[in-house]
């Protein structure tokens, strides 16, 4: 499912002579023809959509061609904010539609909830626009699918906003995942331990503030009242707009598995237990607790969540281990090492002490999309890369809310003998919107 050694090697070379275009605070492109500038919009601008475009106006020769967000207060702010780092107020827009008809945007950012990723980005591509999606990819097995298939028929560059793609660090495990020396690796065993997780204390709904266009935040997903607690940020913890934990957080790290393991194949199974444990006064409908199986055959990969709670496995709060027969590499983002196992008081390998890493590679995930729509060569994360990670993640929540051991035709698309599970591969979209076809 994940790219092969040697466009690893290439992809890893790239990233590097990247690395060395650091000034002082910011990393930028080294050099951009003045003829050969890039429009930028963006839709959804509260939070990683706004880091993302910010990462993107840093280079040279990339302009904010509009703003869009259904929140006219977080518009305004960010307008703000644009005129202030660039010089140049942006055009502002409250319709997706009506930017990705501008004339002049090259490329566009989207940063809104995930259950509007699948049907903004496919209608950039048939706008004959670039797109940067932040992960998860899609709400859904079959959005993904249907952004798949819509990029290479419209032949655009996507780069689907997993960031540790471009991380030196991060590429460094993986070579040396790849290069054997744990011995087999049988387990490799994913966390992350979140406080966010928890989400807010149940409230009364209420009717939406006047600044917002709440039916047009619901879009295609089901008609439901607004609630403060499950708006802004605090959305991912409802199954219609999110995936809980597991899509969020557990999706960056399930990315680098299957990067790692060259994993090219779906799991054998997936089974799942968990449920909210804890924190039953919250508005959540996304487990606070959650323990997930991937049976890869002839190795397992674990993923589990607690949240409300900061501190878990080798005092890390979230991260991987790949635990082989020879030691186990342990990495997040603030840097990896490899612990020797020992056989006959002797270690078994040479350790690796701790080898710091760079916490945010946004920026240099930006500064590889922007070098692909130049270059109309493929990004680091292409949309098959998203499609497999945030597949993985599905796969654990549905297995969770089903209650089975799940076996997935990954050719036909489909799980075997579960009806129940079938149903959740694809959203029911709510009029007028219509499921892409």
């Amino acid at each position: 499912m994940t790219r092969s050694r040697r466009d690893f090697i290439k992809t890893s070379a790239s990233a590097a002579a990247a690395a060395t275009l650091t000034t002082g605070p910011w990393i930028r492109l080294s050099s951009a023809s003045p003829n050969d500038t890039l429009h930028v919009g963006l839709i959804g601008a509260r939070s990683m959509g706004y880091g993302d475009l910010a990462g993107h106006l840093r280079q040279p020769n990339v302009v904010c061609a509009g703003l869009c967000d259904v929140d006219r207060e977080v518009l305004e702010g960010r307008a703000g904010d644009v005129e202030e780092m660039t010089g140049t107020r942006p055009r502002l827009f409250a319709d997706f539609r009506e930017l990705l008809a501008a004339d002049d945007l090259d490329a566009v950012i989207i940063g809104t909830p995930d259950h509007w990723h699948c049907l903004q980005t496919i209608h950039a591509l048939e706008a004959g626009k670039d797109v940067y999606v932040e992960k998860p990819l899609a709400n859904s097995i079959a959005e993904c699918d249907a952004m798949v298939e819509a990029v290479r028929r419209h032949g655009r560059i996507v780069q689907v906003g997993q960031q540790q793609r471009s991380g030196q660090a991060w590429q460094d495990v993986v070579e040396f995942v790849r290069s054997g020396k744990l011995g087999d690796v049988r387990l490799v065993k994913v966390w992350g331990f979140f406080d966010y997780g928890k989400g807010l204390p149940q409230v009364p709904n209420e009717p939406p503030p006047p600044h917002v266009d709440f039916d047009m935040w619901l879009g295609p997903a089901p008609e439901q009242p607004y609630n403060p607690s499950r708006f802004h940020t605090h959305w991912r913890h409802q199954w219609d707009f999110g995936g809980g934990l597991l899509s969020d957080w557990g999706v960056h790290l399930i990315d680098i598995v299957l990067w790692a393991m060259d994993v090219r194949k779906a799991p054998r199974s997936v089974s799942a237990v968990g449920g909210i444990y804890t924190y039953t006064d919250r508005a959540i409908e996304t487990p606070d607790t959650l323990s997930v199986i991937f049976d890869m055959g002839d190795y397992a990969i674990s993923y589990e969540h607690l949240a409300g709670l900061s501190k878990s496995y080798y005092g890390r709060g979230y991260g991987i281990a790949f635990i082989g027969n020879n030691g186990t590499l342990v990495v997040n983002r603030s840097g990896w090492e490899v612990i020797a196992e020992e056989r006959d008081d002797e270690p078994a390998m040479k350790p690796v002490p701790f080898v710091e890493g760079v916490e945010s590679n946004h920026e240099r995930h930006a500064i590889n999309f922007i070098e692909s729509v130049r270059s109309r060569k493929d990004p680091l994360c292409t949309i098959e890369v998203g499609r497999d990670a945030a597949e993985f993640a599905h796969l654990g929540n549905i297995a969770l809310r089903t209650g089975s051991r799940l076996i997935w035709d990954a050719d036909a698309r489909t799980f075997t003998a579960n009806d129940e599970a079938n149903d959740l591969l694809t959203p029911h979209y709510r009029e007028p919107w219509s499921f892409p076809g």
